[in-house]
């Protein structure tokens, strides 16, 4: 989970940065590659809040984790 996040993140620079030095539009790529890595950022911290859950004992955590 955590390399594909990064790994938008890098796309996310890789974009922008082709979006400022070429004549490309590629504004659709940049916020593509910036929403992949905030959902990745998101999803990463809800299975950190449930890991955390699971272990302190609360019965309504995902098992499994």
């Amino acid at each position: 989970m955590l390399l594909g996040t990064a790994l938008w993140g890098v796309a996310s620079i890789v974009m922008v940065l082709v979006n400022q030095f070429t004549s490309a539009d590629v504004t659709a790529a940049v916020w593509t590659c910036l929403a992949g890595t905030g959902l990745g950022l998101l999803g990463y911290g809800v299975l950190r809040w449930q890991r955390a859950a699971s272990r302190s004992g609360s019965r309504s955590a995902q098992t499994g984790l």
